[in-house]
């Protein structure tokens, strides 16, 4: 019950003018900056680790920030998944190169967990009718994760697969020519990860990336999606050249550092809540306590 009546209220929020709605999701962010203290620990304990060089002051400004950005993105999910077609053209834009998008070559998008990726999913699906494949995990509740599916299918030839489907359905894709939409930049465990740097702390990361592009025959391009006041830009960037490499290491570490210069344009617009550094090599304690 709770979860239908959450995508009702979001269906009516699809009809609040814009600026409106920021100014909500800037309310509720601020709310929730003081009242989730586990969350704003971890982050400001992320960003104290990533950017040690940075104020305490600033820090906090761009925890805060991650806060806001959150409740925003999250808000805007309305009108994303529910607005007319033409107001979410309106309101969000694809730029870069978007020539990497043309034709049948296999293509990966590497799409880091900016709070606006699932406006920067829903830009490719305007603009390319390439089938196009994501992976995700079931929501616990059935009422939201239906509306996470449907919001994301809701353009395009979009293809959502379970992580537990495995990798045969994925690569199979990308072999046809289409495009798979990646987010590997989280921890997901010591299992299948290597520990490679992100800011200079060692962080366990899938490499998932590497391996998909070389078993997919798949060249990688970078897509990041940022809030702006009138909705989102989505940046799609050149080819990585030589990507893969016969290293998957260096690859997974390439993938960190490429990442880093993504984040240092809007560090407050990242995932920072997310506990990146919670699996640590063995006989470290963790960076949390």
């Amino acid at each position: 019950m709770t979860g239908r009546l959450g995508v009702w209220f979001m269906r009516v929020l699809a009809h609040v003018p814009l600026p409106a709605l920021r100014a909500l999701g800037w309310c509720l962010g601020q709310l929730a900056y003081l009242l989730a203290a586990p969350r704003r620990k971890v982050a400001l304990r992320n960003l104290a680790l990533c950017f040690p060089d940075v104020s305490a002051a600033q820090r906090r400004r761009w925890a805060r920030e991650t806060f806001v950005v959150f409740s925003q993105t999250w808000l805007d999910r309305s009108w994303l998944w529910f607005a007319p077609r033409e107001v979410v053209q309106r309101r969000v834009r694809l730029q870069g190169a978007l020539a990497e998008l043309e034709g049948d070559t296999p293509t990966i998008i590497f799409a880091p967990h900016f709070y606006g990726m699932d406006a920067g999913g829903t830009a490719l699906t305007l603009h390319t009718p390439r089938a196009f494949t994501s992976i995700f995990s079931t929501h616990p509740d059935p009422a939201v994760d239906a509306w996470f599916m449907a919001g994301r299918q809701r353009f395009g030839d979009v293809r959502m697969l379970n992580r537990a489907d495995g990798v045969k359905p994925i690569i199979s894709n990308l072999r046809k020519g289409g495009l798979l939409y990646l987010l590997p930049d989280m921890d997901f465990g010591r299992n299948d990860s290597l520990f490679v740097p992100f800011y200079g702390v060692q962080a366990a990361t899938v490499p998932s990336l590497p391996r998909f592009a070389r078993l997919g025959r798949a060249k990688v391009i970078a897509m990041v999606t940022r809030l702006t006041p009138t909705g989102y830009c989505a940046e799609i960037s050149p080819a990585w050249p030589g990507y893969p490499s016969d290293d998957v290491a260096a690859d997974t570490a390439l993938m960190n550092a490429n990442l880093q210069r993504y984040i240092d344009v809007s560090p407050g617009q990242y995932y920072w809540v997310h506990k990146r550094f919670k699996t640590r090599p063995e006989g470290e304690p963790s960076v949390y306590s």
